[in-house]
């Protein structure tokens, strides 16, 4: 048996995909050390891991210090984090054996401790990868948009904080990319290469291992018997961008007393009686098993976070995608490049226009055929128990 510490921060898109592959490497034989924020304490000791927190509310503090508009703002932002979780990982494992560490590549400060540790490291990537070379031009392109004033001071604030960490901490910090994507020798990526933007050009290192779909312990169940056998569409915003109000009252006005069978989950933060009269055909909850819905649909309307877009395809389930933010634009293009479903935009948004991008892709075979395609691959790739794998043959290869 070998030890491994696990580093995540909260967040449900980061969370979730890593509760197999931990259920997994404990049945294999492994003790597994998780660190994450509290929130999420529950789900993650039903694994069977050890859950170990630090401060959810100050780590997003100081991610939001950095500031919100820019790339580069948000990269200061994660190095601010550092300050939060580097201490509280070190006080609370002091003395304590690791044999490998597992990190999530955009939160917690994975590849400084692994520095600070000297653990071999794996990079769990829950959002489309990149490489350092699509890293730095993505950043080169969005940075172009900066005043020159602002670019300016953002980039002395990197340098102090850089410098500050540096000193502190004795890790290396070579450029952005390592600070946002935390590259490792062995990366886990729950996607398949065919649903990777140029999935063709990473490395061997990038193991692509498809969703990480596992039967995870949830919230009340909800049953909906009278969902079985009809047209169903079920729309959700997931659990961060699930504030909106006007556009649940948009779904009512395109699918209202229509022919369809709507499942609308609004998040704990909007009340239903917010949202006035609720159509007959529409069942609207705070939160419903997303997963279960998903096997009943037939089309899901979603805001396109990585994990949500997965679970769609993966029930073969064509997606009508509305980003809000994040990397949600890049999926929803993938989602239309692959032919799994449309994309729309938020901003100026109407009835008709979901109206009419919803009878397209209901009406049109070539919409289900592309999706029941990517679902078989997905399912082929392997999912947590391929990603275990993987692990199991990295710790070979370096002598664990």
């Amino acid at each position: 048996m070998t030890r491994v510490l696990f580093i995540n921060a909260g967040s449900e898109g980061h969370i979730n995909p890593t509760i197999g592959v931990v259920q997994e490497l404990i049945s294999r034989g492994e003790e597994v050390v998780y660190f994450t924020v509290e929130a999420f304490r529950d789900r993650v000791e039903k694994t069977g891991a050890t859950v170990l927190t630090f401060d959810g509310e100050a780590f997003i503090k100081a991610f939001l210090s950095g500031g919100r508009t820019y790339l580069l703002e948000r990269i200061n932002g994660l190095l601010q984090t550092a300050d939060v979780v580097i201490p509280s990982v070190l006080e609370q494992t002091e003395g304590e054996h690791f044999d490998y560490m597992i990190h999530d590549s955009m939160f917690g400060c994975g590849r400084f401790l692994a520095q600070i540790l000297k653990l071999p490291a794996i990079s769990s990537c829950t959002s489309f990868a990149h490489t350092k070379d699509s890293f730095e031009s993505m950043l080169e392109h969005l940075s172009k948009d900066i005043p020159p004033k602002t670019l300016e001071a953002i980039r002395g604030d990197y340098r102090n904080i850089t410098t500050k960490l540096k000193e502190n901490y004795d890790v290396e910090i070579g450029s952005p990319y390592e600070i946002f994507c935390n590259p490792a020798p062995l990366t886990i990526i729950y996607t398949t290469r065919e649903f990777q933007p140029s999935g063709y050009t990473f490395d061997p290192s990038y193991k692509f291992v498809g969703p990480s779909i596992s039967l995870r312990p949830s919230k009340e169940n909800v049953d909906f018997p009278e969902i079985k056998g009809k047209d169903l569409i079920y729309i959700s915003l997931g659990t961060v961008f699930n504030q909106a109000k006007e556009f649940y009252k948009l779904c009512f006005e395109a699918f209202g007393d229509s022919e369809h069978t709507v499942i609308m989950s609004i998040g704990q933060r909007t009340q239903k009686a917010a949202l006035g009269k609720i159509p007959k055909n529409f069942i609207v909850e705070n939160y419903v098993p997303q997963t279960e819905v998903l096997k009943e649909a037939d089309l899901f309307i979603t805001h396109g976070g990585m994990n949500s877009a997965n679970e769609g395809l993966y029930y073969g389930v064509p997606l009508l995608v509305i980003p809000q933010s994040a990397d949600q634009p890049m999926v929803a293009q993938q989602v239309v490049t692959i032919g799994a479903g449309k994309k729309l935009q938020m901003e100026h948004l109407t009835a008709a226009q979901l109206h009419e991008a919803t009878d397209a892709i209901l009406n049109e075979p070539s919409f289900r055929l592309q999706v029941e395609k990517t679902s078989e691959s997905f399912k082929k790739a392997g999912g947590y128990q391929q990603a275990v794998d993987e692990i199991f043959k990295f710790k070979a290869e370096i002598g664990i």
